[in-house]
């Protein structure tokens, strides 16, 4: 499949002719490419899975268990774009191929899949994981064995690897800055968090704690539920008994469906914002599970909406749908995770080498005009500049967007005063 972002609408005859002479015009540059192919000597001199026409990548992500409903999209994503650049002429003149793992929702099985990844399979890179117990799991792997991990999903940040490009949003990019919004225009003052049981809903909850309390606003309960926990009305009636102006949820997986049906059968409406609901885990993928009708009037700190209006965006959807379905959703996750494979890409044809070393060195710097978000660049800590955005949830199933930053915001994975 591919696909071109910058084509307009033309008769069908004339597209027809610039199909054909794209195609002569293809069969030519193949053949220059062909030609140019650097040899595998020298453009994999620490024994990875790269042949003279082929190199492996890893796809790490729960298609299993409670955190299938998020992670899917996420490989969906990512063989989209892989799909997209094997048919452009793949890297350094060798196509992409696949090896698959499932990490099943469990973290010791993601890190001893990232060992046989890395250690048997000797893939050059490897695109994978979503909750950040996963992430700290396979974390060592990467850096005993010299791996590169393109991760995907929004997190807590305090977190900087020579292994890692971290292609979400960390905390100042989400969690400040959907804070900041939700208090300069709503007149939030008091909040109650919400989370699943694990890192990142943990610590996230905390670096918000710290600046609610910053601000001179009021937390007035915190909460936390194991992974796959279903029930949610006692929490829900400790909440109402509160009254805060925020909900702030950061439940994961599964657990969203039962959380949202459940909060809307006790009452509460999300439409007349009191209390308001801010997320910064329910993307379009969740909700599809969670059903629109029990997310409308809900906001979420995100970069990315499936609604984003640009040209970039609107060719992905469409690719993304011709590959999946019409009726597949796309949130935030999911456009991080088809970044991943791009941002390799660049980087190893700037080192001209799918050696870890030199594509680390390449990294920071890349940059990715053709993002469905609009434009990415990787900063020297491996992070992404990028906009923080607010989308206010449809019967549908999509978010309006209502807010976004008017600028870039630098990445800066450890801010002062909230580690």
């Amino acid at each position: 499949m591919s696909f071109d972002t910058r084509l307009p609408s033309i008769p069908l005859s004339r597209r027809t002719l610039l199909a054909g002479a794209a195609s002569i015009a293809m069969l030519s540059a193949t053949g220059a490419a062909l030609a140019q192919t650097p040899a595998t000597a020298t453009v994999n001199t620490t024994g990875l899975a790269v042949s003279d026409t082929t190199v492996k990548i890893g796809i790490l992500h729960s298609v299993t268990g409670t955190m299938a409903i998020s992670e899917t999209g996420s490989v969906q994503a990512e063989k989209l774009a892989i799909e997209q650049i094997n048919a452009s002429g793949g890297i350094l003149g060798r196509k992409i191929e696949v090896i698959q793992e499932d990490g099943g929702s469990d973290w010791p099985t993601f890190a001893e899949k990232a060992k046989k990844l890395l250690v048997e399979d000797r893939v050059a890179a490897v695109f994978g994981c979503w909750t950040s117990a996963s992430r700290k799991a396979v974390l060592p792997v990467f850096e005993q064995y010299n791996g590169m991990l393109y991760y995907p999903t929004f997190y807590e940040g305090l977190e900087e690897s020579p292994n890692v490009i971290y292609t979400g949003q960390e905390a100042t990019q989400q969690i400040i800055a959907g804070i900041d919004w939700v208090v300069k225009e709503k007149g939030a003052k008091s909040f109650y968090l919400l989370g699943s049981d694990y890192i990142w809903p943990r610590t996230s909850n905390k670096i918000a704690r710290k600046h609610i309390e910053k601000l001179g606003l009021e937390v007035v309960g915190e909460e936390y539920y194991p992974l796959g926990h279903t029930q949610f009305n006692s929490v829900i009636n400790k909440i109402k008994l509160k009254k805060p102006d925020v909900i702030y949820a950061i439940v994961v997986g599964g657990s969203n469906v039962a959380f949202y049906k459940q909060l809307k059968a006790a009452g509460i409406d999300m439409t007349k914002e009191k209390p308001l609901l801010l997320t910064i885990s329910v993307t379009e993928d969740e909700v599809l599970g969670i059903g629109g009708e029990n997310m409308v009037g809900a906001y979420a700190a995100m970069k990315y909406f499936q609604s984003l209006k640009n040209d970039n965006n609107t060719a992905f959807v469409s690719a993304f749908k011709k590959m999946w379905g019409d009726k597949i959703v796309i949130g935030d996750v999911t456009q991080a995770a088809y970044l991943g494979p791009w941002l390799w890409k660049a980087a190893v044809e700037k080192a001209g080498s799918f050696d870890i070393d030199k594509v680390r060195k390449a990294s920071p710097g890349i940059e990715l005009t053709t993002a469905p978000e609009g434009y990415v660049k990787i900063h020297e800590n491996h992070h992404l500049w990028s906009k923080t955005r607010i989308g206010h949830a449809r019967a549908d199933g999509q978010y309006d967007v209502v807010y976004e930053t008017k600028d870039f915001m630098e990445p800066d994975p450890f801010p002062e005063g909230y580690q």
